[in-house]
């Protein structure tokens, strides 16, 4: 390979598509029948939907799973008042074991397992950290895939020092 086609290999190639990557996030599976607890600064219930708006310094704790935010809409199915899912945005916060991520936002889908986290998503485990527009935590399975744009990892070798 020339010099030319090896620095543009190095150069252009990782811009030509979007990376996307899976890790395990939390050592633990999530039992859905576990009880949901929040707890927050102020309480709003809409009286046409039954949905809960939450408030201030807001709380989710489900299992070995904390999610912390600024505010938290949680939506209820119409059948049978459970939590179907929850909305937290303004800056939020999950953790599972020794692994923590942040977002702008994050959806948690109760039903299925789901946690969506959009817009700046930080994932720190240990030493590490991965960063990423999007990533999505199976609770199932104790994955997250991360996605959208770029993918950046930063890896300290346990040796380092740092």
């Amino acid at each position: 390979m020339t010099r030319f086609a090896f620095l543009f290999a190095l150069l252009v190639l990782p811009f030509a598509a979007t990376a996307q990557t899976t890790v395990s996030f939390g050592s633990a599976e999530q039992d859905p029948d576990d009880p949901i607890e929040v707890t927050a600064d102020r309480l709003a219930v809409s009286q046409d939907d039954g949905n809960a708006l939450y408030t201030g310094n807001v709380i989710v704790i489900q299992g070995d799973m904390r999610m912390a935010s600024p505010r938290l809409l949680v939506i209820y199915s119409e059948d049978d008042d459970e939590i179907k899912w929850m909305e937290a945005t303004g800056g939020v916060t999950v953790v599972r074991g020794d692994d923590a991520a942040e977002s702008q936002k994050a959806t948690y889908d109760v039903v299925d397992g789901f946690v969506v986290m959009t817009g700046d998503v930080l994932l720190t485990q240990k030493r590490h950290a991965m960063m990423s527009e999007r990533m999505v935590i199976n609770l199932d399975d104790n994955t997250a895939n991360l996605s959208g744009g770029r993918v950046k990892t930063v890896i300290h070798d346990e040796g380092d020092g740092n």
